[in-house]
């Protein structure tokens, strides 16, 4: 991986990291100053509460990636420590999948007219985990790679004994 590479994915994170943290302290700042009434058409403290966790999910996905990118520049990445963060990974997009279903059951009254709406939601829910899959399909392949990296470290140092 390139240096120019990684300096845009770190100024990208960086970026939307920023902004995340910004749009969190604005709905904590609604959760908590009671300033924003709600107008009855959506139940709009829990949605903020769920938008809270959702953002938090992307974040904890974020600092994964950042850390497994430093990983990869210091070429590391192929080790076992590299398993907590995709696991992370992974679990941040299985919670962010929990929190679209839990505002797809949040607006899923207001759809009685239209349920096209809901399955829709539904079916985004559904493509979020197979998001997650696919990570753990990828986090399989980063096994093997390390399980060859260590055969072929020890079958260098067995070499080196012969030499």
């Amino acid at each position: 991986m390139g240096k120019l590479a990684v300096r845009a994915l770190r100024a990208v994170l960086v970026v939307v990291l920023a902004g995340t943290v910004f749009v969190q302290a604005l709905m904590l700042w609604a959760l908590i100053s009671g300033n924003d009434p709600e107008d009855g058409s959506l139940p709009l403290t829990p949605l903020r509460v769920i938008t809270i966790l959702g953002i938090g999910a992307a974040q904890v996905a974020m600092v994964c990636v950042w850390r497994l990118v430093a990983m990869v520049r210091r070429g590391t990445v192929f080790s076992h420590a590299a398993f907590r963060y995709v696991d992370a990974i992974i679990g941040a997009i299985v919670a962010a999948a929990l929190v679209w279903f839990a505002v797809t059951a949040l607006n899923a009254p207001g759809q009685r007219d239209d349920p096209g709406v809901t399955l829709i939601m539904g079916g985004v829910g559904l493509a979020i985990l197979g998001v997650a899959l696919i990570v753990l399909v990828l986090r399989t392949l980063l096994a093997q790679a390390v399980a060859r990296d260590v055969e072929a470290a020890e079958m260098q140092a067995e070499l080196d004994e012969v030499i």
